[in-house]
């Protein structure tokens, strides 16, 4: 028998209102397991959580009632449509049957799935911009639960999709809702998260906004290089149009 992992270690945070808070780090981190635990897919050895008021220890029912989870792979019945499956769930929230149609057509909408509502789950994948995964979401979103995890939420997205779902986030926060999410990129926290926390190891290693954390540690690399070009650079009409242009000067990565 191996060694036990402490996969989350004293994690302490709170998230309001209105607020998205992300949870940035590499595989491993433990993210994944800090959503398990919050979600009461996972049994918590010390400690405890408060969601909309409810402890994750005593009252995990109620927290369940009162969240919406995108999970790290897609939890979805592949014999049945994106409409039906978000019908499915709009039910489960408790929507009213009057307001499930259109409650269902406004994610659908969202998230540009309508060419794809009433195709099978099963086969989402095989049409572009990661629809199974934008399904995912939507079914995390629908019904405004006031607290809202999702984890790692634009994976497999294309450019399009990954704005539409970041709107969508938005829109969502902006309507009083508490959201937390995990990635790997620092460009969808920035555009998402009132704060973040950078987690190594199930520890938090900094905690604040964005512009804070980029201000601190976001210095970066600069790089210099030369680039023979061909052309007569003083007959060019786009001599000095961008650093691309110039046989010479810094690269900032």
């Amino acid at each position: 028998v191996g060694e036990s992992l402490l996969a989350v270690d004293r994690l302490s945070l709170a998230v309001g209102k209105g607020e998205c808070f992300g949870l940035l780090g590499f595989n491993g981190a433990g993210k994944t397991t800090t959503f398990k635990m919050l979600t009461g897919d996972e049994s918590v050895t010390s400690g405890d959580a408060y969601i909309d008021g409810y402890s994750i220890l005593r009252d995990i029912k109620k927290v369940q009632q009162r969240i919406g989870y995108c999970p790290q792979f897609d939890a979805v019945l592949d014999h049945m449509t994106g409409r039906e499956t978000l019908s499915m769930y709009a039910r489960l929230r408790g929507i009213p049957e009057k307001y499930v149609s259109g409650c269902v057509e406004n994610v659908l909408r969202s998230l540009l799935l309508e060419p794809h509502a009433d195709k099978l789950v099963r086969t989402l994948n095989l049409c572009s911009g990661g629809n199974k995964r934008k399904l995912s979401a939507g079914m995390a979103l629908i019904g405004g639960p006031p607290v809202i995890f999702l984890d790692e939420p634009s994976t497999g997205m294309d450019p399009v999709a990954r704005r539409l779902l970041w709107d969508a986030v938005t829109r969502t926060r902006e309507s009083g809702k508490a959201i937390i999410i995990t990635s790997h990129s620092m460009e969808e926290c920035e555009a998402l998260c009132t704060r973040l926390a950078v987690m190594v190891n199930g520890q938090f290693k900094c905690l604040g906004s964005p512009q804070h954390l980029k201000s601190k540690f976001g210095s970066g690399y600069t790089l210099l290089a030369k680039v023979h070009i061909e052309a007569e650079l003083e007959d060019s009409d786009l001599l000095g149009k961008g650093p691309a242009l110039s046989p010479e000067g810094p690269l900032y990565c």
